[in-house]
């Protein structure tokens, strides 16, 4: 069975937007993969992070992915930080990446003009994003567009190391889905609905409460025609609520379009308000379940201890390779 692994960095907040276009998808793959999940906590750190709030989140960000349908039983869940062999692999890797590949990623091109004391860290963690990937010779990697280019840099590091020192690496590939849905912000839905946007009106966090959800959903950005059709270039905001509407009840665009042909805009927001809170609703008693309970201990104990017995083995086979073993 193929390989699949996903990384969370664990910044911001965890939104509808994420559960409808990213960990439904995930909950449909883990039954086609043997699946690897990991919390990307030292990718935080390469910027600032307040080290009680990123203590916190992690354990929120873990809870709140298993009570949305990721099974413990069918992925390998774990730390990054706790697996001290993937930061020396990551050197490793280091050591046969050039500065002109590094520095080509398109973050850190980014982020390295806005801020002239950027940390080196911003400039390496591509290459320990390889090593997350190669370790446990991943085949796909599901990414959004954007991303594609961290996978590209891992698959020509690892087919160097391989030419270099002897077959050692299995060379991944993105996983770009075309069939997920994109929700969007619900003041502006012409932009994707993003967990480090500033305005949390337009931002359903999958930890707000009922009555907030509620309430941003009904001052939602619509039109003013009052006809319900799905038109993402004409109706932007009611095509983004028929999606939510459409993706958490499994009621087809088409169907819902039928049903609400003669409501008011008020009627079918007071709709999509009701199944959205209703449905995270549900999502959070498990949540709370989980952050009560010793289960997650057990379940991250678990991971780690799969994840540092491949990644230990990949490093000394790497050590051998190379000629560093006594």
């Amino acid at each position: 069975m193929k390989k699949i692994l996903t990384g969370l960095k664990p910044t911001g907040e965890i939104t509808l937007g994420n559960y409808i276009g990213s960990i439904k998808q995930m909950v449909e793959l883990q039954d086609q993969y043997e699946s690897y999940l990991f919390i990307a906590d030292l990718h935080a750190l390469t910027i600032y992070q307040d080290p009680k709030e990123i203590k916190e989140r992690i354990k929120k960000f873990i809870a709140m992915y298993i009570a949305c349908g990721i099974d413990p039983e069918k992925n390998t869940i774990y730390l990054q930080s706790e697996n001290e062999f993937i930061p020396a692999i990551s050197y490793l890797l280091e050591c046969t990446t050039t500065y002109g590949e590094a520095s080509r990623m398109i973050q850190f091109k980014e982020k390295s003009r806005q801020n002239a004391n950027f940390s080196v860290g911003l400039l390496t963690y591509p290459i320990l994003m390889a090593a997350d990937i190669l370790y446990c010779d991943s085949d796909l990697i599901p990414v959004g567009i954007d991303q594609k280019q961290h996978v590209e840099l891992a698959r020509d590091v690892a087919n160097r190391f391989n030419h270099t020192y002897g077959d050692t690496f299995v060379l991944p590939e993105p996983y770009i889905s075309s069939t997920g849905v994109k929700i969007k912000d619900l003041k502006d839905p012409t932009k994707k609905m993003s967990k480090s946007e500033t305005n949390p009106q337009g931002v359903i966090s999958m930890f707000d409460e009922p009555s907030e959800i509620v309430k941003k959903i009904m001052k939602s950005t619509t039109d003013s025609d009052n006809k319900i059709y799905f038109d993402e270039e004409k109706k932007p905001g009611i095509s983004n609520l028929l999606n939510i509407a459409s993706s958490l009840t499994g009621q087809s665009i088409k169907k819902l379009e039928e049903t609400f042909a003669s409501k008011s805009y008020k009627e079918f927001k007071e709709y999509v308000a009701q199944v959205t809170s209703e449905h995270i609703s549900s999502i959070q008693a498990k949540y709370q379940e989980l952050i009560e309970s010793d289960e997650l201990e057990q379940i991250l104990n678990e991971g780690i201890k799969k994840s540092r017995q491949l990644a230990k083995a990949k490093y000394e086979l790497m050590k051998k390779q190379m000629g560093i073993v006594r």
